[in-house]
């Protein structure tokens, strides 16, 4: 008997909603990766893209647990001699709550083309609203 391969064709994408209020950052960030990677489905294939499209919602009232706001420091560099920024998540949750969970969830997926290719499918917005109700996305409750 063979392992199954899932084919593109037999992919059904599915939308779903994550509400990242008063959750772990990296709670909320490991579970939509699993969801853009497809690992949470029965027909799970490594190299074809199983996944499904991920709307974040309240991404401005995520948590960081300990002491990580004033000391996790999130860095840039302008490629340039002397052109890196630094600055503290505190400030860069407030500024730019965002690109906080799209950091986090691109960093648990393949860095490759197939890891590129599932990043696109995240979509995520400081409140509650999202322009992407006629998807009807499905919410998904975790604990966490």
């Amino acid at each position: 008997m063979s392992t199954y391969m899932a084919k593109p064709s037999e992919i059904k994408k599915k939308w779903y909603v994550v509400d990242a209020e008063g959750k772990a950052l990296g709670r909320v960030a490991s579970e939509v990766a699993r969801l853009l990677r497809g690992k949470h489905k029965p027909i799970f294939t490594p190299h074809v893209d199983t996944g499904d499209y991920v709307i974040v919602i309240n991404a401005d009232k995520v948590v960081l647990t300990g002491k990580k706001l004033q000391q996790k420091m999130y860095a840039r560099h302008s490629g340039y001699p002397g052109g890196l920024t630094v600055m503290p998540y505190e400030r860069f949750l407030r500024e730019k709550p965002e690109l906080v969970i799209e950091k986090a969830v691109k960093g648990m997926l393949p860095h490759n083309r197939l890891g590129r290719l599932q990043g696109h499918k995240l979509k995520v917005y400081r409140g509650t609203d999202h322009p992407h109700q006629a998807q009807m996305p499905e919410v998904w409750n975790f604990a966490g």
